[in-house]
C-alpha cells in the first residue's frame, strides 16, 4: 500500500457530468490582442483629433462662431386703421424708426454697460432707469430687443449709425405709431396700444410674443384680433458685438391688420364732445347750488331701430397721443392718467357712458309708468292728484315726500304727469307697488330688469358697469343692521322716481329710451359695423349685431309714454318745452334731476343734483336717441336738455331758436 502525500488519493476517471475548467487557448489570446490593438488605435485617433480642435484650431473656430451669429428680427405689422361709419379716419398709423437694444449683446461688465447707457441717454434723452427697467423685463429672454425710444428723429439716427461700433447691442427697427387726427375726441372709447406685458402673455391667445403691441382698452382692445395683423421676420448676420455683417434677408413679409369700421359718426361724436363742454359751462353759469362743481358728463346717441352707437362721449377728456411712442410719467400725469393726478382732473380716463353709475331721477319715471300700466295699477287717462307733498299710509314713520314743485295742486292723467314730471303722482304709484301682496313678487323691479336695468347692455366694447337695481333681497344681503335690512315704503316710493339706491349708466338709459322710440323692442348697443381686410380688399367674418328683442310690454302702454314725452317737450307745462318747443324737428323726451352724495374735495359728502335729459326724434319716425348727463349740473332742463339739443342740431342740420325761461325739475 502506497505511503506519502499522495497516499490518500485515489485515481478516478473524469466525471462526464462536471464541466471542464476554462482554459485560455492560443487562438483566443491572439483574438484578444488584435481587438485591444484596434481599440488603442481608435482611441489615439480620437485623442489626436480632439487635441487638434482644442489646441491647434480652437481660436479659429471660436472666432468663426462669434462672427457668424444669425439673428431673427420680428418685423412689426402695420396696425389696421379705425374708421367711422362714413369712412372718416379715427385712428391710423405714422411710420417711424425705433432704437432698440439687444440684451445679449450688451457689455457683461456692469461699469461698461452703464457707460454705454449713459452715452445713449445723452443722445436720445431717455433716462437710464427706463432703459434698465426694459432690460430687466427681458430677463430670461435676452434675444428679444428692448425698445429704447420711438420715434427717433433723423439727426439722432444718423449720429447713432455713424457711431454704431461704439454702442454694443444697438439696433434700429421700423415701427408704426398710432396717430389720432381728431385729438381729444373719444379717447376713452378708442383706447390705446402698448407692448404686451408678461402677465398678458400668459392670458393672451397664441400668436403674440414678448415685444408685440396689443390693444389695451376700448376699440383697440375689443377688436385687437382684427386690427393687429401678422408680423413678418428678417434674418441678419451679426458679429459678436451685434454689428451687421451683411444685408437683411427677408424671411417673411408682415400682413397688415384689417380696417375696422365703426357705427360712430365722427361729426356727431365731435358735436357731442363740444356739447358736453357747453352743458358744463351752462351749469356753472346757472349759479344753482353745487353747480360750481359741474366738471364732467356723458352723452350717448343711438339708432333706436338696431342699437348702432352714433356717438358716445365722456368728459373730461384727454389727448390719446400720450400713449403713442415713448410713454413718459410726466405726460401721463399732465393728462390726469396717473392715480396721483386723476382725482384733480376728475378722472379723464373714465368712460362715464359705460362704467359710471348715477341715480337717473325723473328720467326713470317712464319705467314706473310702463310697469304700473302692465300691472293695471293705474288707468292712463284717469285723474290722480298731483300735490306738493305725499305721505304713505303704509309708513308708520309718516315721512313726508316732497314734490320738486311744492306749489302744484291739481288732478292730472299719466301723460301729463310725465310731461310735468309730477313727483307725487309717481310716489303714489311706487306706494301701490309696495302694497302688492308678497305672492306677486317685485313687479316694478321685474319690469325694470326686462328693460335692461341692473345688468350690462352687452355692448361689444368694454368694460361695462351693470348698474344697481335694488330689491328687498338685495337689502337683506347688503346691510348688517336689522333696520337697514328692511324694505320700507320709502324704498319703493323713491325707486319710482329713480332715486336712493338705484344706479344706472347713460348707455342703459339711452337703450331704454330706444325701446320707447321703437315701440317696445330692446336693442343691443354695438359699435362694430364692418371689418375690411386690407390685403384682399374683402370683408373679414365677424359676429352680426343681435336682433332687437320683444320684452312683453303692450304697444298701447308704450304709446301713452310716447305721448307724455312729446308733451314734456311741447306742452305749456312740459319741463323741456323751452328747449325743444320751437325746434324744427319734433323731439320727445324727459328731464331728470337726481340727487347724489358727492364729496367736492373737502372730505364732506353732500347732495348734488345730477342733470339728465333723454329723448328721441323725429317723434313720428325716430332715427336717433340722445341721452345726456351733466355731473353736478343742477336741473335737467337747465344743463342736460340744452346739451342734448346741440347733438340734435348736428344730426338734423337744423338750428334751434334762442332758449326761453326754463321751469324744470
Amino acid at each position: 500500500m502506497a505511503s506519502g502525500p499522495t497516499a490518500g488519493r485515489t485515481f478516478l476517471p473524469p466525471d462526464p457530468r462536471v464541466e471542464e475548467p476554462y482554459r485560455l487557448t492560443p487562438q483566443m489570446a491572439l483574438r484578444v490582442a488584435v481587438l485591444g490593438g484596434v481599440v488603442l488605435v481608435v482611441f489615439c485617433a480620437l485623442f489626436l483629433r480632439l487635441w487638434a480642435l482644442q489646441i491647434l484650431s480652437g481660436h479659429q473656430y471660436l472666432r468663426v462662431a462669434q462672427n457668424n451669429q444669425l439673428r431673427t428680427i420680428r418685423v412689426e405689422a402695420p396696425r389696421g386703421v379705425i374708421l367711422d361709419r362714413n369712412g372718416r379716419i379715427l385712428v391710423d398709423n405714422h411710420a417711424g424708426t425705433a432704437v432698440v437694444l439687444w440684451p445679449a449683446d450688451l457689455p457683461h461688465k456692469w461699469y461698461l454697460r452703464l457707460r454705454e447707457l449713459n452715452r445713449l441717454k445723452q443722445v436720445l434723452h431717455v433716462p437710464i432707469n427706463d432703459m434698465l427697467k426694459g432690460i430687466a423685463a427681458r430677463k430670461g429672454d435676452p434675444l428679444t430687443p428692448v425698445i429704447v425710444k420711438e420715434p427717433v428723429g433723423e439727426p439722432q439716427i444718423r449720429y447713432l449709425k455713424e457711431h454704431q461700433n461704439e454702442f454694443r447691442g444697438l439696433g434700429f427697427q421700423d415701427s408704426f405709431l398710432r396717430h389720432y387726427p381728431h385729438g381729444p375726441v373719444a379717447p376713452q372709447l378708442l383706447g390705446y396700444v402698448s407692448e404686451v406685458s408678461k402677465q398678458e402673455l400668459k392670458q393672451h391667445p397664441t400668436g403674440v410674443i414678448a415685444g408685440d403691441k396689443i390693444g389695451q382698452a376700448g376699440i383697440e382692445s375689443a377688436f385687437d384680433a382684427y386690427l393687429r395683423g401678422v408680423p413678418g421676420s428678417d434674418h441678419l448676420r451679426v458679429d459678436s458685438l451685434g454689428r451687421p455683417l451683411g444685408p437683411v434677408a427677408h424671411a417673411s413679409w408682415p400682413t397688415p391688420g384689417s380696417a375696422v369700421r365703426l357705427t360712430l359718426d365722427m361729426r356727431l361724436q365731435r358735436a357731442a364732445q363740444h356739447a358736453l363742454a357747453y352743458g358744463i359751462q351752462l351749469a356753472r353759469d346757472s349759479n344753482c347750488y353745487g353747480c360750481w362743481d359741474a366738471n364732467g358728463g356723458a352723452i350717448v346717441a343711438l339708432d333706436p331701430n338696431d342699437g348702432s352707437v352714433l356717438a358716445l362721449a365722456s368728459a373730461p377728456t384727454y389727448n390719446p397721443g400720450v400713449y403713442s411712442g415713448r410713454v413718459t410719467t410726466k405726460a401721463l400725469a399732465d393728462e390726469g392718467l396717473l392715480p396721483q393726478t386723476a382725482r384733480e382732473k376728475n378722472y379723464p380716463a373714465l368712460n362715464r357712458a359705460l362704467v359710471a353709475g348715477y341715480p337717473p331721477g325723473s328720467t326713470f319715471k317712464p319705467v314706473t309708468a310702463l310697469a304700473a300700466m302692465q300691472q293695471h295699477l293705474v288707468s292712463p287717462y284717469s285723474l290722480e292728484p298731483c300735490t306738493g307733498s305725499y305721505t304713505s299710509p303704509h309708513d308708520r314713520a309718516h315721512q313726508v315726500f316732497k314734490n320738486w314743485d311744492p306749489y302744484v295742486n291739481e288732478a292730472i292723467n299719466l301723460p301729463t304727469a310725465l310731461a310735468m314730471s309730477c313727483d307725487t303722482y309717481f310716489y303714489r304709484l311706487g306706494d301701490a307697488f309696495y302694497g302688492l301682496p308678497a305672492s306677486v313678487g317685485h313687479p316694478l323691479q321685474a319690469w325694470a330688469s326686462s328693460f335692461g336695468f341692473g345688468r350690462r347692455t352687452g355692448i361689444d366694447v368694454g368694460p361695462e358697469y351693470g348698474g344697481l337695481l335694488p330689491t328687498p333681497e338685495w337689502r337683506q344681503k347688503t346691510f348688517k343692521t336689522e333696520i337697514d335690512k328692511l324694505w320700507k315704503p320709502g324704498d319703493s316710493i323713491q325707486l319710482a322716481i329713480g332715486q336712493k339706491d338705484l344706479l344706472v349708466t347713460p348707455l342703459q338709459m339711452a337703450r331704454f329710451y330706444a325701446l320707447i322710440a321703437n315701440g317696445g323692442k330692446l336693442v343691443t348697443p354695438h359699435l362694430l359695423l364692418d371689418v375690411e381686410q386690407s390685403v384682399t380688399g374683402g370683408a373679414a367674418p365677424h359676429p352680426a349685431a343681435p336682433a332687437p328683442q320683444q320684452v312683453g310690454v303692450t304697444p298701447a302702454a308704450v304709446r301713452i309714454v310716447q305721448q307724455g314725452l312729446l308733451e314734456a317737450t311741447h306742452a305749456s307745462f312740459g319741463t323741456s318745452t323751452a328747449v325743444f318747443g320751437n325746434f324744427p324737428v319734433a323731439i320727445a323726451g324727459k328731464t331728470g334731476t337726481a340727487e347724489k352724495a358727492v364729496d367736492p374735495g373737502d372730505g364732506i359728502a353732500r347732495l348734488f343734483n345730477q342733470s339728465w335729459w333723454c329723448g328721441y326724434g323725429p317723434y313720428d319716425k325716430p332715427s336717433i336717441v340722445v341721452c345726456a348727463l351733466i355731473e353736478n349740473g343742477g336741473h335737467g332742463g337747465t344743463a342736460a336738455a340744452p346739451t342734448a339739443l346741440k347733438v340734435f342740431e348736428e344730426f338734423f342740420k337744423k338750428k334751434a331758436p334762442s332758449l326761453g325761461a326754463i321751469h324744470s325739475d
